[in-house]
């Protein structure tokens, strides 16, 4: 691996602060156990099944927090060369254009730059993963009716990042040797919604073509 890229995924350098899992809660152990199946080069496709006997809630927070974790990352790598001129619309393709809705100042769909867009997004992530509302950490307390419905809201909105990483920035990553692990990470996150059906597949249209040969 590159110098460079060393920086990069240098587990100290993030572009935020990581919401990270307390140890000794469930959740901890949990991550542990995603990881694990990891680190021995388990099938991704089984690595993301539901172990025996775990709550599908907390199996899917521990994952929505790794994957912005790991994808905010992959951002950060390409993200000296999306710029407001280089990539003035947050599009995947001239065929897929993402415009920007929440509840504080856009009200309406509104087209944006992809790194306002990036910015926003990341922003909009962290306060829910950081809401104990939404993601309680405390062992007990039960998660909300809407967790999945919010679950299912944010894992689409972050594979929009990966649309436009594939599609506008590959070269970079290429570049930077970083190509292996991007598509590690996005077979582990196609995998993953597909399994428990988090991503609508509209959503998934724009890098289908790409998939079918990348995750057989």
């Amino acid at each position: 691996m590159s110098l460079a890229l060393k920086q990069v995924f240098n587990k100290d350098r993030t572009f935020r602060p990581k919401r990270k899992f307390e140890p000794g809660t469930q959740r901890f152990e949990l991550h542990k156990k995603a990881q694990a199946s990891l680190n021995a080069g388990l099938d991704l496709k089984q690595a993301v099944q539901l172990p025996h006997g775990e709550d599908l809630n907390d199996w899917v927070a521990v994952h929505v927090v790794d994957f912005f974790n790991r994808i905010n990352l992959i951002y950060g790598t390409i993200s000296d060369s999306c710029t407001d001129q280089t990539c003035p619309v947050m599009s995947g393709g001239p065929k897929y254009e993402y415009r920007w809705q929440d509840e504080n100042k856009y009200k309406r769909p509104t087209a944006l730059s992809a790194p306002k867009y990036m910015s926003l997004l990341m922003d909009w992530i962290e306060v829910q993963i950081n809401n104990e509302n939404i993601f309680p950490t405390n062992v007990g307390t039960p998660f909300p009716k809407t967790f999945m419905q919010v679950a299912k809201k944010i894992l689409s909105r972050l594979f929009r990042v990966f649309v436009h990483v594939y599609i506008h920035h590959f070269d970079r990553v290429s570049q930077m040797g970083a190509e292996a692990h991007v598509n590690t990470c996005y077979k582990h996150f196609y995998y993953f919604v597909t399994e428990f059906n988090l991503t609508d597949h509209k959503e998934l249209e724009p890098l289908k073509e790409m998939t079918s040969r990348m995750c057989h």
